[in-house]
C-alpha cells in the first residue's frame, strides 16, 4: 500500500524544510530556498505517487486535503520569503505543515476511501487544488496578525509595511478563494444540476467569502486602523476554520452535507 510509503517522504521533506528554515535565520538565502523547494519537489512527488495509485485526485478525504495543505504551506512560506525576506516565515509553514503531517501519520485509516460518483469531475481537482492555496496563504497571513498584535513597539514604517504585506497576503488568497468558488459551483451544476444550494458547507463558504470581502473593504476605507484589522484577521481566519473543517461536526450537517467529509 503505497501510504505506508508516506512516513519517508515526510520525513525527508520536513528535514529538508527544517533545515531552509534554519538557514533562513543565519540570512543564507539561497540554500534555504533550494532546500525548501528541494522538500517541495518530494513531498508532491508523493501526492503524484498516490494519484496513480489510487486512479483519483488524492482529495477524497480529510486527510488526503491534509496532504495539500501540508504541501501548500512551504509553498506559500516560499513565496513570501522570495518576495519580502521574512526570517521567520519558513520556520512557520515547516511547523504548521508537521502538524498536519504527524495527523496523517497517526490517523492512516482516512486515506482509503474510493471517490463517489459525484466527486468524478474534471472541476473537483482544481476546485480542491485553489482553495487549499487560498487557504494556506489565509493561514500566512494570520500568522503574520499574531505576530503584529503580540509584537511591543516598532517604528511607524515598519507598522505599516507589515500591514501592507498582509494585506497583500490577504488579497490574493481571497483572489484564489474566489475563484475556487466559481469552480465549485460549475462542479455542483455539473454533478447536481444546481450551482448553489445552501449547503451547510456552501453556507459557511459565502460566509468567509463576505468576511474577508468585507476586510478587504474596511482597509481600504480605515486605512490607519491597524489594530482593529489584526483582529478582523483573526476573526474571519476563525471562521474560516469553521468553513474548512468545523461543519463537520454540525448537527445540521450529518447524513445532509454533500461536503462533509467522512470521520471513519
Amino acid at each position: 500500500m503505497i501510504w505506508d510509503k508516506f512516513i519517508f517522504f515526510a520525513l525527508s521533506s520536513l528535514l529538508l524544510w527544517a533545515v531552509g528554515a534554519l538557514l533562513a535565520w543565519k540570512d543564507r538565502h539561497r540554500p534555504a530556498i533550494v532546500l525548501t523547494c528541494a522538500g517541495l519537489a518530494i513531498f508532491f512527488g508523493y501526492i503524484l505517487l498516490l494519484w496513480h495509485v489510487l486512479q483519483r485526485p488524492p482529495m477524497r478525504t480529510m486527510g488526503e486535503t491534509r496532504l495539500w495543505y501540508s504541501f501548500f504551506l512551504p509553498l506559500s512560506g516560499v513565496i513570501v520569503y522570495l518576495r519580502w525576506r521574512y526570517k521567520w516565515i519558513l520556520t512557520f509553514s515547516a511547523t504548521l505543515a508537521a502538524v498536519f503531517i504527524m495527523i496523517n501519520i497517526l490517523k492512516p485509516e482516512i486515506h482509503s476511501k474510493s471517490l463517489m460518483p459525484a466527486l468524478q469531475s474534471p472541476w473537483f481537482a482544481p476546485h480542491v487544488i485553489v482553495y487549499m492555496l487560498a487557504y494556506a496563504m489565509m493561514g500566512a497571513a494570520f500568522v503574520l496578525t499574531l505576530y503584529l498584535l503580540l509584537r511591543k513597539g516598532g517604528k511607524k514604517e515598519d507598522w505599516a509595511r507589515e500591514m501592507a504585506i498582509t494585506d497583500d497576503l490577504v488579497a490574493v488568497s481571497y483572489a484564489f478563494l474566489t475563484l475556487g468558488m466559481l469552480m465549485g459551483a460549475l462542479w455542483a451544476k455539473e454533478a447536481w444540476g444546481h450551482y448553489w444550494s445552501w449547503d451547510p458547507k456552501e453556507t459557511w463558504a459565502a460566509i468567509t467569502w463576505f468576511s474577508y470581502l468585507t476586510f478587504i473593504h474596511f482597509r481600504k476605507t480605515e486605512p490607519q486602523k491597524h489594530k482593529a484589522a489584526l483582529c478582523f484577521i483573526i476573526l474571519t481566519f476563525g471562521l474560516l476554520q469553521m468553513c474548512w473543517w468545523g461543519v463537520n461536526y454540525l448537527p445540521s450537517a450529518q447524513g445532509s452535507s454533500i461536503h462533509t467529509y467522512s470521520m471513519q
